[in-house]
């Protein structure tokens, strides 16, 4: 069987990488990686999350794949609307970027909005 002229023959090699790029893998981005660990920790690692990503994104079904298997990163206009939908993913860019305070005060907020939640179940139970 012969590849058709669309396939992909050899990934770039430009020399261009995200920053603190200490993959373990060779030929893997740093970024990539952690990208494919927030997806598959927010959306797990089946058929069906990578189904659900294609949705929210409107990438290609093979592009997420590739996401999912850190073969790829995804674009900057599909990197915004993953950081939309995916908390996990909005906070592992904000590591990598180096804005730790930024993910601390975003999971602060979460944990308040989570408390809020939970206190008005308990004032709910004990009306009836």
């Amino acid at each position: 069987m012969s590849l058709s002229k669309n396939d992909r023959m050899i990934r770039s090699d430009s020399g261009k990488t995200f920053p603190d790029d200490d993959s373990p893998l060779p030929g893997v981005s740093g970024f990539a990686l952690t990208v494919a660990d927030a997806l598959r920790r927010d959306f797990g690692g089946t058929t069906a999350a990578v189904k659900m990503v294609v949705a929210l994104t409107g990438a290609n079904a093979r592009a997420v794949r590739n996401w999912f298997a850190a073969k790829n990163g995804p674009s900057g206009e599909n990197l915004v609307d993953l950081m939309r939908h995916s908390d996990e993913v909005l906070e592992a860019i904000l590591v990598m970027a180096g804005r730790v305070d930024l993910a601390k005060v975003k999971k602060l907020g979460d944990a308040k909005r989570q408390l809020r939640q939970m206190l008005a179940l308990i004032d709910s139970i004990e009306e009836r």
